[in-house]
This record gives structure tokens, sequence and C-alpha cells, in this order.
């Protein structure tokens, strides 16, 4: 891969988004999303230069709650946006496009270099997968590389070009053991998101009472929360990922994940729609299914 900004040439045709009823339609929308993605952003985080830019340049301390909102948003526009996906994807790229800077070994880095972006794409993969047996299902080989099919579309999304992604279920596990032992490691900002002590000010978005309610009781409230996020984030990455980055996890914390899990499992698919899957991919879906219907 080299070292030049990652821009995709203009052809004039934008690239879609994954299909509907795929793999990532399923999932990426689904709430328990929300508890997939810590895991995801941390991994991304642990390779030197994206924890430098992220570390220099993100406001995930000032403003945490906004800036999950709108990665959120994002992620949720990249498979469910329609045309707006790829106009996402080119936001996504002119924001990144001034980060630059020195990582922890001294070597300069750009956020759209190759590298650099792919790697923050390509975490998604194996988190989804090893998320997903605990959470829904262990994949069928089938559904895995539909999987990685719908995610390399997400990374024509984001402007990251053919050549600089893995093509191949195959192709991905040596670059992805490649890159867990030659870059990741224990960088400040994965130490921060998997801090039980961390301060995180109060919710500033939501109904007016809820957020008033949460700031007197945020002391209490706050405590317990970061152990629950910190457990989950470090609970559902990739066994081998947690292992290279030098997170605890014992079998006590295995049991306590696979009860949790087990009982979110249960309870998930049971909700109605309506409570099931995001505001987005919910309006999404019923576009779809109104679309479908009427071209019977």
């Amino acid at each position: 891969m080299d070292s030049t900004a990652a821009e995709v040439p203009d052809t004039g045709d934008a690239p879609s988004p994954p299909p509907p009823g795929g793999v990532l339609w399923s999932l990426t929308g689904d709430i328990r999303s929300l508890l997939i993605l810590p895991a995801a952003l941390t991994l991304q985080v642990a390779h030197p230069a994206v924890g430098a830019g992220v570390d220099e340049h993100s406001v995930f301390r000032t403003d945490p709650w906004g800036r999950g909102e709108r990665s959120l948003r994002s992620l949720q526009l990249w498979v469910y946006g329609g045309e707006a996906a790829a106009e996402e994807g080119r936001r996504l790229r002119a924001l990144h496009r001034t980060i630059r800077g020195t990582d922890t070994r001294g070597r300069r880095y750009h956020a759209l270099t190759p590298a650099n972006y792919a790697w923050v794409h390509a975490t998604g993969f194996p988190v989804y997968r090893h998320a997903a047996r605990y959470l829904v299902r262990p994949m069928t080989e089938a559904q895995e590389r539909a999987l990685y099919r719908e995610w390399l579309q997400v990374g024509r999304i984001l402007g990251i070009r053919d050549r600089d992604m893995p093509q191949t279920v195959e192709e991905f596990w040596p670059y992805y053991r490649r890159m867990l032992a030659e870059e990741v490691e224990a960088t400040a900002v994965v130490r921060e998101l998997v801090a039980t002590d961390a301060s995180v000010p109060p919710p500033d978005r939501g109904p007016l009472p809820v957020r008033l309610l949460l700031r007197i009781l945020w002391p209490v409230v706050l405590p317990p929360l970061a152990w629950f996020r910190s457990f989950v984030t470090v609970g559902l990455m990739p066994p081998e990922a947690r292992a290279t980055i030098g997170l605890e996890w014992t079998p006590g914390d295995e049991r306590r994940l696979r009860q949790f899990c087990g009982v979110v499992r249960r309870v998930v698919p049971a909700l109605p729609e309506r409570l099931r899957y995001l505001p987005l991919a919910r309006r999404a879906r019923a576009a779809h299914r109104s679309a479908s219907g009427a071209h019977r």
C-alpha cells in the first residue's frame, strides 16, 4: 500500500450501498450494534497513526455524546442511506484531509494514507463477525463471505480503492494477522476507551427532563456505566486482538459475557421493529418493503 492520500478516481458513478436484505442490512441498524461499535472503535485506535489522529484531532473527550451520535449516523448512512451513502463518504474524506501529525513511533501520518484509512475500515469485519457469535448467532461460511463482500462495498463508499483492501476473506486474514503483529498496540486512546474511571460528562441531548435527572444522578450512574462499557468493549473484541493489545479477560468475564449476551439474544428479536431498529434503519426498511410491494 502506498503512502498517498486514499482517493477514488471520480468516474461519475457513485458506489452503491450494500444490498437490502443482506447481512449488514440486518446487523447495522439493529440496536445490538450499539454494543458492537465500541469494540470496533477501540481496535481502530489501537493503530498508532489512527490513535494519534484521534488523540490530537478528535472531540471524543469534550463532546463524547455528539461524536458518538455523528459516528452512529454516519455508519447507518453507509448501509441505509441510498444516494446519501456516497455523499457521506465524500464528506468524511473532506473532514479527514487536514488530519496529520506524528504518531507514537515518530512516524509522520495522514488520516487518508491508504494503510491508515483502510485499517479503520477493515476492523469492522472481524468485530462484526466475532460479536455476532454472542449477540445473534455464529455466521455460516456463506454469511461470512457475504459480510465481507458487503464490507468491501462500504469501503468503496468511504473512498478506499480496491487495491488498498484485501479482496477476499482468504486475503483478509493474513493482512489482519500482520497488522496485529506489526502495528496494533495499547495506545493512549485505547487505554482511555477501556478505562473504568474515565471522566465523562452527562448526556447533553435527549428530552430535557431526562438530561436534568441524569445530571443530578451522574455521580452514581457513571461508575457502573463506565464498567459496563469497558466490559462489552473488551469482551466483544476478537480474542486475538484483545491479546495483542494486552486487555485482561478472565474465564469469569467470559461467563458473564455469555450470560448477558444470551439474554440479549432472546429479548431483542422479540421486540417490535420500532424498538429493535434504529430510526434511519427503520425508515429504510419500511421504504424498501413499500417499494417491493409496489413492484409486485
